[in-house]
């Protein structure tokens, strides 16, 4: 038989999951360009689960499957493209950054800052692979630039969307553990 605190870590565990989850299948629901919630997710994953592998895999998990859903339903390419690797080490490096920083301090200065700087970290790592594959723009600095500030609208719809999200996620569970002691982290 479970004791209690089996029980609060299992039910910490299933609703950390399903709030990524569900957050990952609103990027299916019809939302302006860039109005994502990739960055909340990362952020969220990589400060709230206990065992830092799992920050990692239930968000990128969540993440793949949204992938594979869009790339068949909504896009022509499927799921692979050539910005995939780029997106998705972005995305890593966000839930590192919610690992590193937001797992000491969950302020929510230090949240909107993570969240801002994640925002702007996937911008320049995305915009660079798409400079870099040499499609669009020229190889030069000249091409560079201009696909950086044919990039800026996106940007802040991102950044929009992020600060929504993250607002949600932290905001949501945070309220939650307040009034359901057994979502609470339960220290050894």
């Amino acid at each position: 038989m479970q004791d209690n605190n089996d029980t609060n870590i299992d039910l910490r565990f299933w609703t950390l999951c399903g709030m990524v989850m569900l957050t990952a299948m609103a990027r299916l629901a019809p939302h302006p360009a860039n109005v994502t919630p990739i960055a909340a997710m990362a952020l969220f994953g990589g400060a709230y689960f206990g065992r830092r592998w799992l920050a990692f895999v239930v968000p990128l998990a969540a993440m793949y499957v949204s992938d594979v859903v869009l790339g068949h339903t909504v896009y022509a390419f499927g799921f692979y493209h050539s910005g995939l690797p780029a997106v998705y080490g972005a995305f890593a490096a966000t839930t590192a950054i919610g690992v590193w920083l937001l797992r000491r301090e969950r302020k929510a200065v230090t949240v909107a800052l993570a969240c801002v700087g994640s925002t702007l970290l996937f911008f320049v790592v995305t915009n660079l692979a798409v400079w870099l594959a040499g499609k669009l723009y020229p190889l030069t600095l000249d091409g560079l630039a201009m696909c950086y500030t044919a990039a800026l609208p996106y940007l802040r719809n991102a950044l929009l969307g992020d600060l929504a999200f993250t607002a949600m996620l932290f905001g949501g569970f945070e309220w939650a553990t307040r009034r359901v002691p057994a979502l609470r982290e339960v220290t050894p």
